[in-house]
Parts: C-alpha cells; sequence; structure tokens
C-alpha cells in the first residue's frame, strides 16, 4: 500500500471515529439552553432515546404562567433571541406565576445572536441600583420580591430597553443536582478561599454538588463581593458547558438523560420554552462549541450608598446605554471589542 493511500485511509478512519463521538444529543445540551442560553448539538438522537428526554423534561418541569408583563413592551430583535436566566432560593409549588417573594441572588441575561455565531453570557450584579417599574429605585433583586419575574422582566427590559423572548428559572438545589449528574465540574477561581465547610484554590476545581453551590454562593470571602462572586457563576456555567461537551458525557446516553431529568426538577420556564422550541435553538447553535460561550458582566461604576442607607452598586449609565444599543442592533460582539 503507498504511503498516500494509508495516509488517506487514515483521515477517513479519523472522520469516522469523530463521527462516532459526535452523539445522540440534540435534547440534552438543548435543555441546557434554556439555563446557560447556549446549546451545542452534534448529532440527532435516536427517536426513542428524544421521546425519553421530552417526557422527562415535559413531565418535571414547572411552566411560569404568567411570566412576561403586561402593556407595552419593547420590540423584538429580528433574529436573535435574548433568555433571562434567574437563580432564586425558592420555587413555591402554590405560587406558579412566582410572584410571591423569595429571593434572585442570580441575574443572568444570555444573549443568542441572529447568525448563532456565539452566545453572550451577562451578569447583572444583585445590588445594581435600577429603577424598578412602579416602586421607584431599588438594588435589582428587589424585583423579583415584589413582583416575582413578570416584574423581574419588566425591570430588565426597562434598564436595557430590550425585550426578553423567553425565561427559565432555576432554584439553587439545581445547580448542586445537575453538577452531580455529570459527575462533578471542573471550575477555574481566580483566587484561593474557603465557603460553608469546602475549601477552593487558585485555579482549576473539580466540585460535587455541594461544592459547586457554596461556589456559586460565596461572596463574604471577597473584598470585592459580588464581583468575584459573579465571575465563579459564569465560571460554573462554563464548567457545566465543558462537562456536557466532554467525550463522557456525550457517549454516555445514561449521563444525559440523568442531567436532564435531574435539572428539569429545579427548573421553569415561561409557556413558550418548551421542549421542541429547545432542540431547534439547540440545532441552530450546532456549529457553536464552549469556546464560544462569552460572559461579561453588566457595567458599574463601583460601589455606593442608596439615600436611604443601603450599600448598593451604581452602573455605568454611558457604557450600559451603548450596550442597549448593541443588543437592539445585535452587535455585543462589536461592543465587547469596545470594551474589553
Amino acid at each position: 500500500m503507498s504511503e498516500r493511500r494509508a495516509a488517506r485511509l487514515a483521515a477517513e478512519q479519523s472522520v469516522r471515529r469523530s463521527r462516532r463521538r459526535r452523539p445522540v444529543v440534540v435534547a440534552a445540551v438543548a435543555t441546557l439552553a434554556s439555563l446557560l442560553g447556549i446549546a451545542v448539538v452534534v448529532a440527532v438522537v435516536a427517536s426513542v432515546f428524544v421521546g425519553g428526554l421530552a417526557r422527562s423534561f415535559g413531565d418535571r418541569t414547572d411552566t411560569i404562567g404568567d411570566a412576561f408583563p403586561q402593556g407595552a413592551r419593547p420590540a423584538a430583535t429580528k433574529g436573535a433571541e435574548n433568555v433571562l436566566l434567574i437563580g432564586s432560593d425558592r420555587r413555591p409549588a402554590d405560587d406558579p406565576d412566582r410572584t410571591a417573594g423569595g429571593r434572585a441572588d442570580t441575574l443572568m441575561l444570555a444573549h443568542v445572536p441572529a447568525d448563532r455565531s456565539a452566545v453572550y453570557l451577562m451578569s447583572i450584579m444583585r445590588d445594581s441600583w435600577v429603577e424598578v417599574p412602579g416602586h421607584g429605585s431599588a438594588k435589582i433583586n428587589a424585583a423579583y420580591a415584589w413582583g416575582g419575574v413578570p416584574l423581574t422582566v419588566q425591570t430588565v427590559e426597562r434598564l436595557l430597553d430590550v425585550r426578553v423572548d423567553h425565561v427559565a428559572e432555576i432554584d439553587f438545589t439545581g445547580f448542586a443536582s445537575m453538577t452531580d449528574a455529570l459527575g462533578g465540574v471542573t471550575v477555574d477561581s481566580s483566587q484561593a478561599f474557603s465557603a460553608r465547610g469546602h475549601d477552593f484554590v487558585a485555579g482549576p476545581n473539580r466540585l460535587d454538588g455541594d461544592a459547586a453551590l457554596a461556589f456559586v454562593r460565596e461572596r463574604y470571602a471577597f473584598a470585592d463581593a459580588d464581583h468575584t462572586r459573579v465571575r465563579n457563576q459564569q465560571a460554573f456555567m462554563r464548567g457545566v458547558l465543558d462537562g456536557l461537551l466532554s467525550r463522557g458525557t456525550l457517549t454516555n446516553p445514561g449521563r444525559i438523560q440523568d442531567f436532564v431529568t435531574a435539572t428539569s426538577e429545579h427548573l421553569s420556564v415561561d409557556p413558550g420554552l418548551t421542549f421542541p422550541r429547545l432542540v431547534r435553538l439547540g440545532w441552530s447553535l450546532r456549529g457553536v462549541r464552549a469556546d464560544d460561550l462569552r460572559t461579561f458582566t453588566l457595567p458599574t461604576a463601583g460601589a455606593g450608598t442608596s439615600p436611604d442607607g443601603q450599600s448598593i452598586v451604581t452602573l455605568n449609565t454611558l457604557a450600559v446605554g451603548e450596550l442597549s444599543q448593541a443588543l437592539r442592533s445585535d452587535d455585543v460582539a462589536g461592543w465587547l471589542a469596545d470594551h474589553p
């Protein structure tokens, strides 16, 4: 056999092996879209497997009956999608519209551009001082306590002048459950710290569910409090995505099923964020990889004190205004280039 022919056969075998490693995952990774606003789909799942995942998602996931505010809202950005992600400390079973208090300690907006070239995940610091419709100026997480998901959506839409197309809420127990379902998650910490009985080193940390919960919730261990906290939450999201895309997960249908089941038990979504919708979103993002997840934080202008004595985070109004325009024109990439 000639060297050229042998090289060609080796290349063909490598392609076949690569295709075999690109599995059965449309639905599982699409479920992550409702958490991160990202889905990376590498093949169509066998119909029976998809049906099983769809039943798990549909049977276990709650629907937020009235997720969006009434009245005038910003226009949608053609082709793009904005998904508001809420991490809360409770999901009361007798309050399907999520309007009965509680706290939203994690707030992120995932922007999926029309060209599906990347996914942009923006953290909004919980103490950001904003205008809450009907209540005046307050910390942004007060919107959830006063009016649940609908008021939180309305507050974010007023702040950024962009339409929220979908909402996904997960209680904090879900962070632990999804971590354990993946067999652990690796996150990068910018510094060493201890929290809730767990010690974290600067650099990579392999976390189980309990450690993951401590990692995403801690704020008092840091001199800059919530600034590091939101960076840790972003690192966790990236770790979950890396775990989902690992060979050990993609070639293990049982692990994918466990992830969907564990996540769905703690998840609430708006009525339009159905399983078929997630699969379509996932397929549209099939070219996106872990490195295409871009994370950043809504621009701030430092700490401050509110008129009633609260410690707050003030926003950089000029930069927020420019970001608002970038979201409406679907050019977040350009905005990030100007705000490294």
